[in-house]
């Protein structure tokens, strides 16, 4: 018996602005209880086809089929700024259109899933960031919908959260689909990829778990690479003798056409090669001159049974000192971080005109209102003139195309890769990084692990991904489930 399609795309053509397409007459099917991953380059319009999943977004033409009215639900990248002043009960009642009255066991049984402990009075926006991945995951979870999009849910989380979610898709017998740069998180579960190509915007889909997939990607592009030179080769050769024979007249001249129309079908046959996601440029983010204890830290807030707890400790950081902060989801690492780019920490100081270069894990330090070209001058240091802004941006990735774009409209990937180029042009004393990984494309990680392990500045980091921290020199840690 064939596998029930769940899913169909046939030939969707989908654009946000004329003849710049996202989607270019897509086909593509999706059987039901499939576990697929869905590739593609930062910016390519992932998102965008989840968008077209849900009904968000309608195609300019073709058509989406869901089978049988299945229902679809997703966890999204990050917390909406709308929901932040929600409580947890509050948030888990808008997934439904009229609330059940058995509400307080359904989110009970969801926050499980995800390994989460929470008040459910407690203000979604006090909730750190692994906490709120976590609920993301759970608001999508407690819908128990056919069809379930995750946009790289394992951004915040930290290892014993992505163990319980891989158990949980393991076991789920439904459809998933899912978008994530953590390749070893995909190969656990995942059994098929879908490639959206970012420029050629069509469809590729392949069977198999996520490096056996990206290794039959690699081959395929090494043959068709093999096969365009010798046609190449042999084009370069026709098209010799064609000038030659077109040039002694009579029956050469005949034979000259001929071999110019099989040359011509020659060309027909060069394939289009699916060019791989650029990777970002190798950089160097420049420190601060400056000396000397750069932070104090005198005690730190903790959150203990979900309550804070201020713990006394001694800690002085100085130049080309590289700090780890570490602790289970929730006992305030982010919000240590964001008090001492505030300001406002009493009990720990930064040096009076140290320049702070901070990568918020939700990118809410940068402006979502303003364009990407008056964001990057607002960071530029006196004698560095606009051409070399331009310059670094590119080094990202981020060209001129995208100069007047707000970064409200950049993919994640992109708002990540305009906070490096940041904290390049600003040449910060003191580097504050929380979960620098998030968002970025595998492919650029080695890069911005080697400039950060080269930072000559102070440096005050967390991140849960430990293949990315052991490329880093650490000179001391933090753990704040111990202290």
């Amino acid at each position: 018996m064939a596998e029930e399609v769940i899913l169909r795309f046939d030939e969707v053509t989908f654009e946000y602005q004329h003849k710049k397409p996202i989607l270019d007459e897509v086909s593509f099917n999706i059987h039901k209880n499939a576990k697929i991953t869905l590739m593609g380059q930062n910016g390519a319009g992932k998102s965008s086809l989840f968008a077209l999943i849900k009904g968000d977004y309608k195609p300019k033409s073709g058509n989406i089929f869901i089978t049988n009215g299945a229902t679809i639900a997703t966890a999204c990248q990050v917390m909406a700024r709308e929901d932040m002043d929600l409580s947890v009960e509050q948030y888990f009642a808008k997934a439904f259109e009229i609330v059940p009255t058995n509400l307080a066991s359904k989110i009970s049984k969801a926050l499980d899933v995800v390994n989460l402990v929470i008040p459910t009075d407690r203000r979604v926006g006090d909730l750190s960031g692994g906490q709120q991945a976590r609920l993301l995951l759970a608001y999508a979870i407690i819908q128990n919908p056919d069809i379930l999009l995750l946009d790289e849910p394992t951004n915040n989380l930290d290892q014993a959260g992505i163990d319980h979610l891989l158990q949980f898709l393991i076991m789920y017998e439904k459809t998933v689909i899912v978008i994530s740069h953590d390749a070893d998180f995909l190969n656990c579960f995942t059994e098929g990829v879908i490639y959206l190509d970012v420029f050629t915007h069509k469809i590729e889909t392949y069977v198999g778990d996520y490096y056996s997939v990206v290794e039959e990607i690699s081959q395929r592009v090494e043959r068709e690479q093999r096969k365009n030179a010798q046609l190449e080769k042999l084009i370069k050769d026709r098209k010799e003798k064609v000038n030659f024979f077109a040039n002694k007249g009579g029956k050469m001249r005949k034979l000259a056409k001929k071999m110019k129309d099989e040359t011509a079908e020659l060309e027909e046959d060069i394939v289009d090669i699916r060019k791989e996601d650029q990777a970002i440029r190798k950089f160097t983010i420049p420190a601060q001159d400056i000396s000397g204890e750069i932070v104090n830290i005198k005690s730190i807030k903790i959150i203990h049974d979900h309550e804070p707890v201020v713990k006394p400790i001694d800690k002085i950081i100085r130049k080309k000192t590289h700090i780890l902060v570490t602790g289970p989801n929730g006992v305030g690492k982010s919000t240590f971080l964001r008090s001492l780019v505030s300001g406002k920490n009493e009990a720990a100081k930064i040096l009076e005109g140290v320049k702070v270069g901070y990568y918020s894990q939700d990118f809410s330090n940068l402006d979502f209102n303003s364009t990407v070209f008056d964001s990057l001058c607002s960071v530029l240091q006196d004698g560095v003139d606009k051409q070399t802004m331009r310059s670094v941006a590119a080094g990202f990735l981020i060209g001129g195309n995208l100069m007047d774009h707000k970064i409200g409209d950049l993919s994640e990937g992109q708002k990540g890769l305009l906070s490096f180029a940041h904290l390049v042009l600003m040449e910060p004393g003191l580097l504050i990084l929380d979960e620098p990984t998030n968002h970025i494309n595998f492919r650029h990680l080695p890069i911005i692990s080697q400039a950060i392990d080269e930072y000559e500045g102070a440096m005050i980091m967390v991140s849960h991904m430990p293949d990315f921290v052991k490329e880093i020199r650490i000179d001391d840690y933090l753990d704040l489930g111990k202290i």
